[in-house]
């Protein structure tokens, strides 16, 4: 019984850790996070069970402990009450210790007490899951020896160091440090693949960030994410239902009157717009200003104008604000485009203001940009306000 009950050659292995590294990155991805933990959709309770049993075979993870440090992560994000931020933990500790992380946290009663809220709780999840978490994992390594044998230890090895790695580790890790933003949210978080077919679409990272409570990970075109393709195929058996995916901004050519629904589009859509804003206004604008420095050393302050413009603020250290303060200072443009941007995240940040208030303050906004003598200001306004829910 030395290759166990199922003998395969060395591509049918490969197979198998294939097919079984994905049932449970989909578990996670699925269930965890994006049902459990944001609410992003509901799943069939046989869906439902199955991941949770799952999990427990391959991972030992608990959803209550999972759900409620994934949401702390969220609510804390990039502060040192962060479970696992590289920014302020250091991307090595995340990337190699996310796991040790991830235990130091699941027995902080104040964070399941505060975050664990609305997960599972019946007989199962409290007598077998929760109490023998640690009972899974070495079912499924007995089960992967029997059908296996002793190729069946190197496929239980990689089931246990998949979540470890590529979540704990990459995702949580290389995640808030490296890679593109499609949206300047207020953390760190980035995309490190548009395509991650082993990670189930997690690899989207900063478009989460953007839209937490979003089922569906990818924005843009371009982007693949394996997790929405598995929810659409449970959708269509009747085994998924999502409650919400990223807004489309759209615009409306005949309008010109801001109105509440306006107002409401804008709000919904700010991250996007603010991706508009940079691309159509603040880039034009610093690239016309790179061609009219004076001096090497101007250009190259320049240069690292792009990330310090757009960036929010609580990401910028005290070197990158002083240097700022620098570019503003020599570039009068650039300082209107960047005040402007700044009054805009304001208005719609202002949460005591009344509907009547904010239609006020967006027709303010249009107005000033349009008689501000800056045509790519003045072109971004009037599609502003062609901006509909």
């Amino acid at each position: 019984m030395l290759f166990g009950l199922f003998p395969l050659s060395f591509l049918g292995y490969v197979g198998v850790v294939l097919v079984v590294t994905q049932i449970t990155i989909a578990a996670v991805t699925i269930y965890l996070h994006r049902c459990q933990a944001h609410r992003a959709l509901t799943l069939h309770p046989i869906v439902s069970h199955f991941f949770r049993f799952w999990l427990w075979l391959t991972t030992g993870m608990v959803t209550k402990e999972w759900a409620a440090i994934h949401r702390k992560h969220h609510a804390k994000c990039e502060t040192i009450e962060d479970p696992h931020s590289p920014q302020a933990l250091g991307l090595n500790t995340v990337m190699w210790y996310g796991t040790e992380l991830y235990r130091k946290e699941a027995v902080n009663q104040e964070t399941l007490t505060r975050y664990g809220h609305g997960t599972p709780d019946d007989w199962m999840e409290r007598h077998v899951y929760t109490k023998h978490s640690a009972m899974g994992v070495t079912l499924m390594f007995i089960i992967n020896v029997i059908l296996f044998g002793l190729p069946g230890i190197t496929i239980w090895a990689l089931q246990m160091m998949w979540i470890p790695f590529f979540a704990a580790g990459l995702v949580n890790g290389v995640g808030h440090y490296w890679g593109y933003r499609n949206f300047e949210c207020r953390d760190a978080s980035r995309n490190i693949f548009p395509w991650g077919f082993w990670i189930g679409g997690e690899e989207l990272h900063n478009n989460h960030h953007t839209y937490p409570t979003s089922a569906k990970l990818s924005v843009k075109w371009w982007e693949f994410d394996m997790g929405w393709m598995y929810i659409r195929l449970l959708s269509l058996l009747g085994l998924a239902t999502p409650k919400k995916i990223p807004p489309r901004l759209q615009h409306v050519k005949e309008k010109a009157a801001i109105d509440i629904e306006t107002v409401k589009a804008i709000i919904t859509n700010r991250f996007q717009i603010l991706a508009h804003y940079t691309k159509d206004v603040m880039l034009p604008v610093l690239s016309r200003e790179k061609k009219l420095a004076k001096n090497k050393e101007s250009w190259h302050l320049l240069d690292k104008a792009k990330k310090l413009l757009t960036r929010s603020e609580n990401l910028v250290d005290a070197k990158g604000k002083h240097c700022l303060n620098q570019i503003l200072e020599n570039s009068h443009p650039l300082d209107q485009v960047y005040q402007y941007r700044q009054k805009l995240m304001a208005i719609w940040e202002k949460t005591t203001l009344t509907q009547k208030e904010l239609i006020e303050a967006i027709q303010q906004w249009c107005h000033q940009a349009e008689a501000s003598g800056l045509e790519a200001l003045r072109a971004f306004s009037l599609q502003l306000r062609r901006t509909a829910a």
